[in-house]
This record gives structure tokens, C-alpha cells and sequence, in this order.
């Protein structure tokens, strides 16, 4: 087990547009675009983390590498930061696509609402329908998830993880 721990765990940082603000998202894990992969290898599920306020991805990087590695590396684990929480540097490119509804602007973007539906967005445009979810909220996070909830009561969570300090 501690040769297991000692092994770099893969986390991919990407910078994209969603609702026309700026989003950090840390994947750890060799999945990076879960529509490209259509391989049997596909994970079923993905552990998707919203982080409490200030919304600072990183700070969750040990946490999801500590979900990776108890699960057996079978799932990936995403962090996505908050609506403008997180700018890209000036020498890392913002990923969008043409096709992405994720460019449209969400009104209000830095309010709650805004917060709630960028999540959203960011599931309906970068997870496929059929995944299954377990969202973990730390804080804020956690209303974000009940809303989410609330919101799309179809969505296909197994698990529902919150922390409130």
C-alpha cells in the first residue's frame, strides 16, 4: 500500500468557459474528456467536488488524490472551481468549443443562482447523461448540490456527500 501511495497520481488542470466566466477544473485521473472515451475502460462514475468559499480548487487536490487512490484509481475525480473564482494564466489556454451552450453567459453569474446553474452547465456540457455522480460540497458547496438537486431532480447522483463547518 505505501508503494501505491508513493505513485504520482495524475491531476489535469484545465482552464474553460462556462456561463462566460472563467473555471478552473482539476481532474485527477488519466480521463480528461469522458465523451471521447468510448473504450469499455470508460469509468460508470465520476466524483465531481464543489469546493466551499473562496471556491480555491487546489486546496481539495490532496483530498480528491486520497478519493482516487481508495477507490483503486477506478473513478475519476473532478474539482471544479467556482464561477470567476479562478483565472487562467496568461499562458494557459481557456477551452471552449463551438457547440459548448457553456459560452452563452449566465446572468448573474457570481450570485448563488449564478453559482448553481454554472455547475450545471458544466455537467451537461462536459459529463455524459449516463454517468453516475457523487457530489461531494464542502460548505457553499453543499447548497450548491441541494439546489442542483432541487433543480434536476433527474440528475444521476448514487451519492451525496456534504461537510458544513
Amino acid at each position: 500500500m505505501d508503494s501505491e501511495l508513493k505513485e504520482e497520481i495524475p491531476v489535469h488542470e484545465e482552464f474553460i468557459l462556462c456561463g462566460g466566466a472563467e473555471t478552473q477544473v482539476l481532474k485527477c485521473g488519466p480521463w480528461t474528456d469522458l465523451f471521447c472515451d468510448q473504450s469499455v475502460k470508460r469509468p460508470k462514475l465520476l466524483i465531481f467536488i464543489i469546493p466551499g468559499n473562496p471556491g480555491f480548487s487546489a486546496f481539495y487536490v490532496p483530498f480528491a488524490k486520497a478519493l482516487y487512490s481508495l477507490t483503486n484509481r477506478r473513478f475519476p475525480v473532478w474539482i471544479i472551481s467556482h464561477a470567476g473564482h479562478a483565472l487562467a494564466p496568461k499562458d494557459k489556454k481557456i477551452l471552449k468549443t463551438s457547440e459548448d451552450s457553456n459560452a452563452q453567459e449566465i446572468k448573474d453569474i457570481y450570485g448563488l443562482n449564478g453559482q448553481i446553474e454554472h455547475k450545471l452547465a458544466f455537467l451537461r456540457t462536459h459529463v455524459p447523461k449516463d454517468m453516475k455522480l457523487v457530489l461531494i460540497g464542502h460548505s457553499i458547496g453543499s447548497y450548491f448540490t441541494l439546489q442542483m438537486l432541487k433543480r434536476v431532480p433527474d440528475l444521476p447522483v448514487s451519492l451525496l456527500l456534504q461537510e458544513q463547518w
